[in-house]
């Protein structure tokens, strides 16, 4: 009854902290700009994503006329992405991080990374449909 126990209380850990561990860094390549006017500008399409990181606390800066720079900083970790876009699509791609455990070898980072990749994604997709 013992050794059930504790094979069960192995496992219950096991699945419990296989989630922590790294992941594959996510990046977001072409996604389709989720708007309904024609005629939208590179300018449109930064204000956007600019909404969108403002939104989660990402600092989004211009580069260029087709791409910026989102830096999120949480307690003492840091992420930073690189946005290219023009007027059809836009993509998000890792630049470099603080704290996250990034390993270039494998190109895994922390897990949460991706979630908040995710939450970016889905915002500036929210922002481009309201144009």
């Amino acid at each position: 009854m013992k050794k059930m126990l504790l094979v069960g209380i192995i496992l219950v850990l096991s699945i419990g902290f296989s989630g922590c561990g790294p992941a594959q860094v996510q990046n977001v390549p072409k996604q389709a700009l989720a708007t309904n006017q024609s005629k939208i500008t590179n300018d449109d399409v930064f204000k956007s994503i600019l909404r969108a990181g403002a939104g989660l606390g990402w600092i989004i800066k211009a580069v260029d006329e087709n791409t910026a720079e989102g830096t999120l900083h949480l307690r003492d970790h840091t992420a930073v992405v690189t946005i290219s876009y023009n007027t059809k699509d836009y993509s998000i791609t890792y630049k470099t991080s603080t704290n996250l455990g990034y390993d270039a070898e494998n190109n895994t980072i922390h897990s949460n990374y991706n979630g908040w990749i995710t939450n970016l994604n889905r915002a500036i997709q929210v922002q481009l449909s309201t144009l």
